[in-house]
């Protein structure tokens, strides 16, 4: 496998396991504060980051980037897919959202052999289709109808997946500290209009909360920009499912959630599509060698 893959495989999985500690902290936090605030200082804290790591030279640099229109249109995707997804999450039951949400690999695997020519071999596709039918197993959506907050779910799958792709083509001529920012003070300047509306002042607890909502999300989405530099959609995308496993996992550690049968068998096939693809990698190198 070329070094450049295994570390774009090593920073994703790293990033979904960091977003998924993320969400853990969300869920304790949106018990007493508006999502709105979470996001917004979420956004606050990675800017600041950014900032004192590139200072004036990263606002310069950002400013004048040939592709901030590409950066803006890829943030507008993040938004309206995370407004999706949580509008839906109000109406479905979690393993009917979760379910319909993580079409998104296959979506991302599809629009990345359309748009950016990329060959997906018939590894990638066994991975994507494997990753899925775990997804089924796991979750169970039993008893799933057309409706409207269905369309909103596989709504925000596209826009996730149509994200990704976009991201691949920015992270090929941007660094990632100005994608950060450039992205961060879109989301800021979004999340800020509604904060004005839904303010509630936090704690010392939840502050702290909030801003290592901020940190985690930040080299989440560090190792993701990173991550798609280093490798094509079409490879990384069954490892977003391993998201469903650390929330698994933390489920347990944290709220002492059992996990039932189906969700054990359905973790073993959604690791078992990130072993074919790195398996699949492997031999194509050996074979190119």
């Amino acid at each position: 496998m070329k070094n450049s893959v295994s570390l774009g495989i090593l920073l994703t999985t790293s990033a979904y396991m960091a977003f998924t500690f993320h969400d853990a902290i969300v869920k304790v936090l949106t018990a007493s504060i508006p999502v709105w605030q979470i996001l917004f200082f979420r956004s606050l804290t990675i800017l600041v980051g950014c900032l004192a790591y590139g200072r004036g030279k990263l606002v310069h640099q950002a400013v004048t980037s040939p592709i901030i229109k590409p950066m803006i249109a890829r943030s507008i995707l993040l938004l309206s897919a995370w407004l999706s997804y949580y509008t839906a999450a109000s109406h479905l039951q979690l393993a009917e959202v979760t379910t319909l949400y993580y079409a998104a690999p296959i979506v991302g695997t599809i629009l990345a052999w359309v748009i950016l020519k990329e060959e997906v071999t018939p590894a990638r596709w066994l991975a994507v289709g494997v990753g899925f039918i775990g997804v089924l197993i796991a979750c169970n959506p039993v008893g799933l109808t057309i409706s409207w907050s269905v369309y909103l779910a596989l709504q925000a799958a596209v826009l996730w997946a149509s994200a990704m792709v976009l991201l691949r083509k920015t992270s090929l001529h941007e660094k990632t500290i100005i994608q950060l920012a450039v992205s961060n003070v879109f989301f800021l300047t979004m999340t800020g209009i509604a904060v004005i509306y839904t303010w509630q002042t936090p704690t010392l607890t939840q502050l702290a909360l909030l801003i290592g909502t901020g940190i985690v999300a930040g080299c989440a989405q560090f190792a993701l920009f990173e991550g798609m530099r280093q490798a094509p959609v079409s490879v990384l995308a069954p490892f977003e499912y391993t998201s469903l496993v650390w929330a698994f996992i933390l489920g347990y550690v944290i709220w002492a959630d059992i996990p039932t049968h189906n969700v054990v068998v359905g973790a073993v096939m959604i690791l078992g599509a990130g072993f074919i693809i790195i398996a699949s990698e492997r031999l194509r190198r050996r074979a190119t060698a």
